[in-house]
């Protein structure tokens, strides 16, 4: 059992119950990856926290699941569609690890839910893309899920540099 160090409550302001921050378009970074087991512990999900990096909501968090490690093949084909996705919308085609995805900017679609049976609701990751793929952020925006792969550039006439 971990001892508390002589916390006292009476000391410390309590944290105030957040609201999910409005539906809208967010620019964000992934802040933390883990790999967690889900309610019943039957499967794996790699929980995803983003940062919201400017605006009226800079600083709040947005968490999204991703069904990778589970038994349902259409979960898990949704999953790294996802993963997929962000990325894509990150440019690491290949991460070894998903800390490799983490604080690069991006932009997330977020949606709230419905009141759960509990009255509560949250937020909901429904797209990725591209920092600066939107017109600006926390406006409600049409979002693709998979954004379309990027068209090769053309090369440079001067390419001295790779000498």
């Amino acid at each position: 059992m971990p001892y508390l160090d002589g916390f006292n409550a009476n000391l410390v302001e309590p944290n105030a119950v957040l609201d999910p921050i409005p539906a809208g378009t967010y620019l964000v970074a992934i802040e933390t990856t883990d790999r967690k087991k889900n309610k019943n512990n039957s499967n794996e999900h790699l929980e995803i926290v983003f940062k919201v990096l400017d605006g009226p909501h800079k600083g709040r968090t947005v968490r999204s699941r991703l069904n990778i490690w589970t038994d349902s093949a259409t979960a898990k084909k949704i999953a790294y569609g996802e993963l997929s996705s962000i990325c894509r919308a990150v440019g690491i085609m290949e991460p070894k690890n998903s800390e490799a995805l983490h604080n690069v900017p991006l932009e997330i679609a977020v949606s709230v839910t419905n009141p759960d049976a509990n009255g509560r609701q949250y937020n909901e990751v429904k797209g990725y893309a591209k920092r600066g793929a939107l017109a600006g952020t926390s406006q409600p925006q049409q979002m693709p899920t998979q954004p379309t792969p990027p068209k090769p550039a053309a090369p440079p006439d001067n390419m001295d540099w790779l000498q």
